[in-house]
């Protein structure tokens, strides 16, 4: 019987529209140590799918298609959306994507919630937060702590 889910896939995995879905690859194996698992390129050479995983999580990307309305953060000028990335080490991780070219859109501070956590955005768009988890808390502590100002109460 097949299963709804394929292996080493999760129900829910990001898939990234790139301008330059190639180059969007190279950037995610310098800045998040991503693995290549796999790409399929069309006729015009652009990629029609592709396949990437950053700690173990599935990540798919394909080329811009504006003629079938695919497009990238940097055609719609921005994106609503932020990917959000648990690491060992977040300096390190946001210090390395820093290195392949990502920009910082909140530096790296501990956070009322119990992470250690920042924000970049990719060379492609995409928005990224950044974050290793520091302390369980309680959701009284939290909120308590996001009421009492703690750094970007809030911003998450």
């Amino acid at each position: 019987m097949n299963q709804a889910i394929p292996p080493n896939m999760t129900a829910i995995t990001p898939h990234l529209t790139c301008r330059n879905a190639a180059a969007a690859i190279e950037f995610y194996k310098q800045a998040f140590d991503a693995s290549e698992e796999g790409r399929l390129a069309s006729p015009d050479g652009k990629l029609a799918h592709a396949m990437i995983r950053i700690g173990g999580a599935s990540v798919m990307l394909v080329d811009e298609y504006p003629e079938q309305g695919m497009l990238s953060p940097l055609s719609l000028n921005g994106s609503p959306v932020t990917i959000h990335l648990y690491v060992d080490d977040v300096d390190a991780t946001v210090a390395q994507a820093v290195t392949a070219g990502a920009r910082v859109t909140m530096p790296v501070s501990d956070m009322f919630w119990g992470d250690r956590y920042g924000r970049l955005v990719d060379p492609f768009g995409h928005h990224w937060s950044v974050a290793t988890h520091q302390r369980d808390l309680s959701p009284e502590e939290i909120t308590a702590a996001m009421v009492n100002g703690c750094p970007d109460a809030g911003a998450h």
